[in-house]
């Protein structure tokens, strides 16, 4: 009877944190990307130079938050973007970028092959 009791409280506990971890990805998207920037980019008020970048998708309350780090090391640069749901899964990685009078590149929108929703800053 003991051995049941023991048996079921497992059940439970794999149930629920299995229950979580599906939870934690409701959006459509996965929490850390890799993006590459040919070119200096504006995010937020940041001008990140041209380079390999760990994006990670994270919440401050209710605020979207992607966190850019340029190597193992490097600075991370946030910037607060919201989340627009796609018709599909995106097939292709794509960054739609502006050019402002300054004629630096501006970041308007990240969309991650396989994602059901672009980051839109």
């Amino acid at each position: 009877m003991r051995s049941w009791k023991v048996v079921c409280t497992l059940l439970c506990v794999l149930v629920l944190l299995g229950l979580a971890a599906a939870g934690g990805n409701d959006q459509g998207i996965r929490d850390v990307y890799h993006v590459k920037f040919v070119a200096p980019v504006r995010v937020g008020n940041t001008l990140l130079p041209a380079g390999d970048y760990t994006v990670r998708h994270t919440m401050e309350g209710q605020d979207h938050i992607m966190v850019f780090q340029q190597g193992s090391k490097g600075a991370e640069v946030k910037a607060k973007c919201t989340l627009v749901p796609l018709a599909q899964k995106a097939d292709k990685d794509t960054t739609i970028y502006l050019v402002n009078a300054a004629n630096e590149r501006v970041l308007q929108e990240l969309i991650f092959r396989g994602d059901s929703a672009k980051h839109v800053f």
